[in-house]
């Protein structure tokens, strides 16, 4: 009986360990874990996420059950067998990444390596942060030395995860380390106080940063690698000593003094107790500056204020014991830089602390020859990529390599990637990662996955082939979507607010705009002028033209006038568009209108009314402390906006934003408005300086006379001049004629908010007639239904066209921004509702329908449907592949979400007499919505691994726990989940599958839209200011909470 208890109990923990109660149990558990993690990074830091989450060992656990789990499934469902090697491929790939991701953790490190212009270096400072303790005792001749180092993972919000406790020996005395606290940037404020110690405050810049410390006297301390004493001499160190209220300093080398009034320089010999003088001290590569003779009093520390955070080192308070002897000390540093060594004698002990970044010497050293920052023509921020031009210096051999953004450098089993610059663009960061085991084995289940991915979409013998095979076999459905009208009806509705009642004195100007606004066929001309914007991007007036009336007003007309006959005018009567009311004041407008002094309830208002009678700004104080807030409010962030469209605007009156005019010969290949020619003139040739500052206004000029007599022969002949001067100047940068005309085609044309319309109504229309198919089908009527859906392939091919158009405009794949990733995942939706409507017209109806929401989203105004330049890290084939994939991914989700939909819509209408008629079509639906899930979850999961691939070649890590890849990996948890609940017993059945494919969409909806508009992280280039959440989203979580209700009742009373 004995013998018997111990093999029945592990048979049953093991029956457990491999049960798909505990899969789901994981899978919700993992999501969970890490979608809580995301938020905890936002509002705590990465620190904190680390700790509590992503490097906790319960959920290294979690990771661990779930490869016990996956391999105990392999035997118990036959994923041996030949014709589920797809599965076992998945199944397997996973277990070799998470093996991967351990070898990455504990036997792999990153770190940064900073070099400047002509200097060598062999030196990385580690990501993780590091305590070292080094221990020195004299012993006769040679004193003995002991060096303890150990990573510590520390945060201001987690004080529990923090402390620990250092225990070791030596030289026979027991040695105790010990946490106390951790103080996030920290700064020292110093306060005078009587019977205090003596301080004396030095400001000491280092690789361009000023830095304020405080020596005290009788310690030596290290600032960034220089010793400094206050009446305690050491060899080797600058000593001041304070002697009868005068302060001497003993350099230990020979340097200079500035004298910061007269600006007077002196060379300062090494010498003792030379009179130390207020002014700046230069020697060699450091500078400090001295303001005060030291004071008494007492240094404390605290956590620097919400706007200075960032700028000063982390501080760790230990306690140290030697022996019996106790002391407490204060250790500065941080992650990616070394720390601030701390020197104590302790029991006649020295000990040097640090806390920072453990220091790797590699086998081989880089020189810098050369860094250089690439930016967008005539930008001095805009950067387009940026470069470092290294010298290997090697034992075994010298050679020089390149190393810039998606362009990496390896050797000797390091990989080198650029990762950000000094300030000054003289010096280079890398990021350098050394892992060869761990991203090796990684790639290795990168590729098994993707291998078995794709057996798993297209072997005869998975479950898509089997849903395949009985959707082909199932009868089309003839019932039970009645409800889905109900659905589209509650979604329509949109209401357009009406043009706000202008005085008479605004009629009276509308009336001069409209006499001296040119002709469309003069203001297409006028549009064709090329413009360089504030990012460097080369654009035809028409795009820029169109930009700034959609950020000024947020419409893209003004009355009856085109956006470029608004921007002709603006140029041609300044004076008239200040008093016009153009400004868009946000859709709350009524605090900012009491803060101007305006009662009528407008929504837009003049230029003018921003200012008082003597010239002063009105919002001037409010728009600097929204500025200063941490997290500004609501009113705070419109009022921001608003500033931004009054500097736009004056700009534009100005004539400062059009960059019409190429600067000649300029490196930069800069181009001006005829505003800021001023000292430029000076290089320029007196025929090029005249026309610069001459042809616009007497281009105007000539327009304004062409308004009264009709004709534009003359005006039209100064646009030409304008166009061979740009042509000829700005050869190197000016798009070519037929990009010109491809962009200002695909403005007039507005392709993707015309098919807004054309999706929305195929939609509805294929509906109508499939559900009339479902009770009586006809031959008409299926005419009818293969000429809808022939329409509705006929709206995506111009979807198609109208993306292959911003292609070759932008010059990059279209999914690179928020309006561009929307348009495509519109695209990709469609996609697969075409796919799927092979099978069923409602399928396609449905999908239409969504594809004309999702771009009605895409052209609300909170999204820039402007083309703009790449970021670097953009600038990469891996945008084409990575981006492509995991975006279309949310079109057979989004598919899915809206067949389940129909679904639970379908069950609401269950009764007696219909539930089995019913039956056959809400089968089709969910098979439908399964066959879109699968293929979802395939691209999904190969698309955000081929992201970590695209991590790993331009900045060292395949995986970062950054919030998009994490929602990312949720959202493949919770498809993975849905999918594999048939398997699950208490959740195999119609209505749980409905539901959870509709809730959960907002994993996908949290992935695209939440981590792009609530949280921070890597991403940040591609994502929009952050949002309140719409009152749209409550409602619409309130509904489906009904709809699931209403629904379960009805189908468990019904047993479907």
């Amino acid at each position: 009986m004995n013998r018997v208890r111990p093999t029945h109990f592990t048979s049953r923990i093991l029956a457990y360990l491999g049960s798909t109660r505990l899969m789901a149990l994981l899978f919700l558990a993992l999501g969970v874990a890490m979608g809580w993690a995301t938020f905890i990074e936002n509002d705590l830091g990465t620190p904190a996420a680390q700790a509590l989450v992503y490097r906790a060992w319960w959920f290294e656990g979690l990771m661990l059950l779930f490869v016990v789990n996956f391999l105990l499934n392999i035997r118990k469902y036959g994923l041996e067998k030949r014709r589920k090697w797809p599965v076992l491929l998945v199944h397997a790939s996973l277990v070799i990444i998470i093996l991967g991701a351990f070898v990455t953790r504990y036997f792999g490190y990153t770190g940064l390596m900073t070099i400047r212009e002509g200097e060598v270096s062999n030196t990385v400072y580690s990501d993780e942060a590091y305590l070292r303790v080094a221990m020195e005792e004299p012993r006769g001749s040679t004193p003995t030395r002991r060096i303890i180092e150990r990573p510590v993972l520390l945060s201001g919000a987690t004080p529990w995860h923090n402390r620990f406790e250092l225990h070791t020996e030596f030289n026979g005395s027991p040695i105790q380390v010990s946490y106390r606290d951790f103080i996030p940037d920290a700064r020292y404020r110093f306060r005078e106080q009587t019977g205090g110690a003596l301080y004396l405050r030095i400001v000491e810049t280092h690789r361009d940063e000023r830095h304020e410390h405080y020596l005290r006297e009788g310690v030596k301390t290290n600032f960034h690698g220089h010793l400094f004493t206050l009446n305690a001499p050491q060899p080797g160190a600058f000593n001041f000593t304070y002697i009868s209220d005068t302060l001497y300093l003993s350099p230990f080398r020979a340097g200079s003094h500035t004298d910061m009034v007269s600006r007077e320089s002196t060379p300062l010999p090494r010498r003792v107790n030379e009179r130390a003088r207020r002014g700046l001290y230069r020697f060699g590569d450091l500078q400090f500056a001295l303001s005060a003779p030291p004071r008494a009093g007492i240094l404390l520390l605290e956590p620097a204020r919400a706007e200075q955070r960032g700028e000063s080192p982390d501080a760790l308070l230990l306690q140290i014991r030697a022996g019996d002897s106790v002391r407490d000390t204060v250790v500065l540093g941080q992650a990616r830089a070394a720390g601030e060594p701390v020197h104590l004698n302790i029991d006649g002990k020295d000990f040097e602390l640090s806390y920072g970044s453990k220091l790797h010497s590699l086998p081989f050293a880089l020189e810098l020859l050369d860094f250089d920052a690439q930016k967008y023509p005539g930008t001095q921020t805009g950067y387009s990529g940026f470069k470092s031009r290294v010298l290997v210096r090697d034992p075994d051999r010298t050679f020089e390599a390149d190393i810039f953004m998606n362009h990496v450098l390896d050797h000797g089993g390091f990989r080198f990637y650029q990762a950000s610059f000094h300030a000054d663009e003289k010096g280079t960061i890398l990021s350098v990662n050394h892992d060869a085991a761990g991203t090796l084995i990684t790639y290795t289940g990168y590729f098994l996955l993707y291998l078995g991915l794709l057996g798993v979409l297209f072997s005869r013998h998975t479950r898509f082939a089997r849903v395949v095979r009985q959707l082909n076999a199932h009868a089309a459905s003839r019932a039970g979507v009645l409800g889905l009208t109900l659905t589209l009806s509650g979604a329509l509705g949109a209401q357009q607010s009406p043009d706000p009642t202008h005085p008479e004195i605004q009629a009276r100007l509308d009336s001069i705009v409209d006499y001296y606004a040119p002709p469309p066929d003069h203001t297409s001309r006028f549009a064709g002028l090329v413009v360089q914007d504030p990012d460097g991007r080369m654009k035809p007036m028409d795009s820029y033209a169109s930009e700034i009336l959609r950020k000024l007003s947020k419409r893209e007309v003004y009355r009856n006038l085109t956006a470029d006959q608004v921007v002709h005018s603006m140029l041609q009567l300044p004076e008239i568009w200040f008093n016009v009311p153009l400004i868009y004041l946000g859709k709350d407008s009524r605090p900012l209108r009491n803060l101007l002094g305006i009662s009528v309830p407008l929504d837009r208002v003049p230029l003018v009314a921003f200012f008082r009678g003597d010239g002063g700004y009105k919002i001037e104080a409010e728009v600097k402390t929204a500025h200063r807030a941490r997290i500004p409010s609501q009113f705070q962030k419109d009022l921001i906006a608003v500033d931004g469209r009054v500097h736009l605007l004056h700009a534009i009156l100005s004539g400062r934003a059009m960059r019409l005019f190429p600067l000649p010969g300029h490196d930069m290949n800069l181009w001006i408005s005829t505003a800021e020619l001023g000292e430029k003139a000076q290089t320029l040739t007196a025929p090029d300086s005249t026309f610069i500052a001459q042809a616009l206004p007497i281009y105007f000029d000539a327009c304004s006379t062409a308004a009264r007599t009709g004709d534009y022969t003359e005006a039209t002949t100064i646009l030409r001049h304008l166009e061979r001067f740009q042509r000829h100047h700005g050869a190197e940068v000016i798009p070519n004629p037929l990009k010109i005309r491809t962009e200002m085609l695909y403005n007039r044309l507005n392709l993707f908010k015309n098919l807004v319309q054309a999706y929305l109504f195929g939609g509805l229309l294929l509906l109508a007639l499939a559900i009339r198919g479902i009770f009586r089908a006809s031959r008409p009527l299926r005419l009818g239904i293969r000429l809808l859906m022939a329409v509705l392939w006929l709206c995506y091919a111009i979807h198609t066209a109208g993306l292959g158009l911003r292609w070759y405009i932008a010059g990059h794949a279209p999914w690179s921004d928020a309006y561009e990733t929307m348009i495509y995942i519109a695209w990709a939706t469609m996609l697969f509702g075409i796919y799927l409507g092979r099978k069923s017209a409602l399928a396609m109806a449905s999908t239409a329908f969504v594809v004309s929401v999702i771009l009605m989203v895409a052209h609300w105004n909170w999204l820039d449907p402007a083309v703009a330049n790449l970021q670097p890290v953009l600038n990469s084939y891996w945008l084409m592949i990575h981006v492509a994939i995991i975006v279309a991914s949310y079109g057979p989700f989004t598919v899915a979400m809206i067949l389940c939909l129909l679904v639970l819509a379908g069950m609401v209408f269950l009764n007696r007499r219909n539930r089995t008629s019913l039956s056959a079509p809400l089968r089709q639906l969910l098979l439908l919505a399964e066959l879109a899930m699968t293929m979802g979850l395939v691209m999904l999961t190969i698309g955000n691994f081929l992201g970590g691939q695209w991590a790993n070649e331009s900045w060292g890590r395949y995986w970062a726990w950054d919030p998009k890849e994490t929602w990312a990996l949720v959202s493949i948890l919770v498809y993975a989940l849905i999918i594999h609940m048939r398997l699950v017993p208490g959740l195999r059945g119609r209505w749980v599958f409905a539901m959870m494919g509709v809730v959960g969409y907002s994993a996908i909806l949290m992935t695209y839209f939440g981590v792009n508009f609530y949280l921070s992280g890597l991403h940040a280039y591609a994502s929009g200011e952050q949002l309140v959440t719409p009152s749209v989203v409550f409602y619409a979580i309130g509904v489906v909470g009904i709809l699931g209700v209403v629904s379960y009742v009805k189908a468990h009373r019904h047993h479907v």
